[in-house]
Protein backbone atom coordinates (compact mmCIF):
# COMPACT_ATOMS: atom_id res chain seq x y z
CA UNK A 1 0.00 0.00 0.00
CA UNK A 2 3.07 2.62 0.67
CA UNK A 3 3.68 2.89 -3.22
CA UNK A 4 -0.04 3.30 -4.09
CA UNK A 5 -0.30 6.03 -1.32
CA UNK A 6 3.20 7.55 -1.71
CA UNK A 7 1.71 7.86 -5.24
CA UNK A 8 -1.09 9.68 -4.93
CA UNK A 9 0.79 12.49 -2.93
CA UNK A 10 0.62 15.83 -5.17
CA UNK A 11 1.20 19.02 -2.63
CA UNK A 12 0.77 22.40 -4.57
CA UNK A 13 3.26 24.84 -4.82
CA UNK A 14 3.00 28.18 -3.57
CA UNK A 15 3.97 29.78 -6.69
CA UNK A 16 3.83 28.67 -10.00
CA UNK A 17 4.90 24.98 -11.21
CA UNK A 18 3.52 21.32 -11.18
CA UNK A 19 2.51 19.81 -7.16
CA UNK A 20 5.14 18.29 -5.68
CA UNK A 21 4.76 14.46 -5.65
CA UNK A 22 7.72 13.93 -3.02
CA UNK A 23 7.68 14.64 0.32
CA UNK A 24 11.29 14.80 2.73
CA UNK A 25 10.34 12.41 4.76
CA UNK A 26 7.96 9.91 5.66
CA UNK A 27 7.23 9.67 9.37
CA UNK A 28 5.99 6.42 10.64
CA UNK A 29 6.26 3.90 14.22
CA UNK A 30 7.96 0.78 14.43
CA UNK A 31 5.09 -1.13 12.34
CA UNK A 32 6.51 0.01 8.84
CA UNK A 33 10.64 -0.53 9.84
CA UNK A 34 10.45 -3.22 7.46
CA UNK A 35 13.13 -3.76 4.92
CA UNK A 36 10.80 -3.24 1.69
CA UNK A 37 9.52 -0.07 3.09
CA UNK A 38 12.73 1.41 4.05
CA UNK A 39 14.03 0.28 0.36
CA UNK A 40 11.11 2.18 -1.54
CA UNK A 41 11.15 5.08 0.03
CA UNK A 42 15.59 5.26 -0.08
CA UNK A 43 14.49 4.53 -3.83
CA UNK A 44 12.47 7.88 -4.27
CA UNK A 45 14.92 9.53 -2.22
CA UNK A 46 12.54 10.22 1.11
CA UNK A 47 13.86 10.01 4.20
CA UNK A 48 12.89 7.26 6.21
CA UNK A 49 12.26 8.45 10.28
CA UNK A 50 10.85 5.32 11.43
CA UNK A 51 12.61 3.54 14.57
CA UNK A 52 13.69 -0.42 14.62
CA UNK A 53 11.73 -2.79 16.11
CA UNK A 54 13.51 -4.03 18.95
CA UNK A 55 14.09 -7.94 17.78
CA UNK A 56 15.86 -6.47 14.75
CA UNK A 57 18.47 -4.61 16.95
CA UNK A 58 18.49 -7.71 18.92
CA UNK A 59 19.26 -9.87 15.35
CA UNK A 60 21.70 -6.98 14.38
CA UNK A 61 23.98 -7.51 18.06
CA UNK A 62 23.88 -11.13 17.25
CA UNK A 63 25.40 -11.17 13.95
CA UNK A 64 27.94 -8.69 15.57
CA UNK A 65 29.95 -6.89 12.57
CA UNK A 66 27.80 -9.04 10.15
CA UNK A 67 24.87 -7.25 11.00
CA UNK A 68 25.30 -3.72 9.17
CA UNK A 69 24.75 -0.63 10.51
CA UNK A 70 21.65 0.14 12.06
CA UNK A 71 19.21 2.90 9.93
CA UNK A 72 19.59 6.49 10.96
CA UNK A 73 16.71 8.17 13.10
CA UNK A 74 16.28 11.83 13.26
CA UNK A 75 14.57 11.97 16.79
CA UNK A 76 13.46 15.10 16.36
CA UNK A 77 11.31 15.18 13.49
CA UNK A 78 10.13 11.95 15.13
CA UNK A 79 8.60 13.63 17.87
CA UNK A 80 6.27 15.74 15.95
CA UNK A 81 4.55 12.35 15.03
CA UNK A 82 2.26 12.86 18.67
CA UNK A 83 0.44 15.68 16.56
CA UNK A 84 -0.64 13.34 13.86
CA UNK A 85 -1.88 11.01 16.48
CA UNK A 86 -3.62 13.29 18.38
CA UNK A 87 -5.54 14.48 15.48
CA UNK A 88 -6.83 10.83 14.22
CA UNK A 89 -7.77 10.47 18.11
CA UNK A 90 -9.19 13.37 18.04
CA UNK A 91 -11.07 12.43 14.81
CA UNK A 92 -12.24 8.56 16.15
CA UNK A 93 -14.37 10.85 19.07
CA UNK A 94 -16.78 10.87 16.24
CA UNK A 95 -18.87 7.86 16.32
CA UNK A 96 -19.32 7.59 12.64
CA UNK A 97 -15.87 7.94 11.86
CA UNK A 98 -14.63 5.29 13.95
CA UNK A 99 -16.74 2.59 13.22
CA UNK A 100 -17.13 3.36 9.33
CA UNK A 101 -20.78 3.05 9.61
CA UNK A 102 -21.11 5.35 5.97
CA UNK A 103 -21.98 3.12 2.75
CA UNK A 104 -20.29 5.59 0.08
CA UNK A 105 -16.65 6.63 0.47
CA UNK A 106 -17.73 9.98 -0.68
CA UNK A 107 -19.88 10.42 2.52
CA UNK A 108 -17.64 9.06 4.81
CA UNK A 109 -14.84 11.63 3.13
CA UNK A 110 -17.41 14.62 3.70
CA UNK A 111 -17.74 13.51 7.25
CA UNK A 112 -13.54 13.64 7.63
CA UNK A 113 -13.96 16.64 5.79
CA UNK A 114 -16.66 18.16 8.31
CA UNK A 115 -14.68 16.91 11.55
CA UNK A 116 -11.28 18.80 10.18
CA UNK A 117 -13.56 22.01 9.71
CA UNK A 118 -15.10 21.82 13.08
CA UNK A 119 -11.87 21.07 14.65
CA UNK A 120 -9.56 23.47 12.95
CA UNK A 121 -12.52 25.97 13.59
CA UNK A 122 -12.23 25.12 17.60
CA UNK A 123 -8.26 25.49 17.66
CA UNK A 124 -8.88 29.02 16.08
CA UNK A 125 -11.20 30.35 18.80
CA UNK A 126 -8.38 29.89 21.35
CA UNK A 127 -6.22 32.10 19.28
CA UNK A 128 -6.45 35.90 20.12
Amino acid sequence: MLAEVLADIHVPRLGRGRPRTRPDAVIADKAYSSGTIRRQLRSRDIAAVIPEKSDTIDARARRGRRGGRPPKLDVDLYRGRNVVERSFALAKQWRALATRYDKLAITYRAAVTLCAILTWLRHLGETP
